[in-house]
């Protein structure tokens, strides 16, 4: 199946050696220059992936992907040149499924490319169909779709993902880097993805975030799924 992927990034030499990578891969691509037309784009014809540069003029990254997020899920790929943990646990809370560090391996961000389109379509490494239901809460694996209280949630692909992890495996306590390997295949990575994706989920499926009931703390290791049976 083609995709269309939209690469923003205001140095034309990235955008050239990412746009042939993907090409090759079999996906239509455009690239743009700056944030403002990158917004326009996106939301006149969401693409299906957007790899997107931190710094960028006329708006930045984070808030073309927060203006992004606001309209329409569409997958996003971060670039960041800064490489402080900071900025990366940022660009996931602004609703990115991934980041890259420059400077990069176009062969391995046309890998991350192809493992978040898999997620967003519903192939995640959680695998199968069903329906996964807690209380008000049902998550439908097959037409990757969550429910609370009858109101859908939208979730990027690794927020669900990780979400339909945990509820598979309820009251079991997995570290970070567990998480990181068994839900989304990663071998590498800093444990603040995990976290920052877990509290994100908190904030669309909890009550008061501040004092979740089902994805709870286990201090020392990491986190578990705790049911409400009742859906109270």
């Amino acid at each position: 199946m083609n995709t269309r992927i939209l690469v923003v990034d205001d140095d034309p030499t990235v955008s050239e050696v990412v746009a042939r990578y993907l090409e090759r891969d079999g996906h239509e691509v455009e690239c743009v220059g700056d944030g403002v037309e990158a917004l326009r784009r996106a939301l006149a014809r969401p693409p299906d992936l957007m790899v997107l540069d931190l710094m960028l003029p006329k708006l930045d990254g984070l808030q073309v992907c927060r203006k992004l997020r606001e309209r329409w899920p569409v997958p996003v790929i971060m670039l960041t040149a800064l490489g402080e943990e900071i900025d990366r646990v940022v660009g996931l809370e602004t609703g990115a499924d991934d980041y890259v560090t420059k400077p990069f391996s176009p062969r391995e961000l046309a890998l991350r490319v192809q493992s978040v389109l898999r997620r967003a379509r519903g192939a995640s490494v959680t695998g199968g169909t069903g329906v996964l239901r807690d209380g008000d809460l049902v998550v439908d694996v097959g037409a990757h779709e969550v429910h609370l209280g009858g109101e859908e949630v939208l979730l990027t692909a690794r927020e669900f993902d990780l979400l339909a992890h945990l509820m598979r495996n309820p009251r079991q306590a997995f570290s970070r880097s567990a998480l990181l390997t068994q839900v989304w295949g990663w071998s590498f990575g800093d444990s603040s993805t995990v976290t920052v994706h877990v509290r994100r989920l908190r904030e669309k499926i909890e009550p008061d975030p501040t004092r979740p009931r089902r994805i709870v703390t286990v201090w020392g290791v990491g986190y578990r799924y705790e049911p409400l049976e009742d859906g109270s």
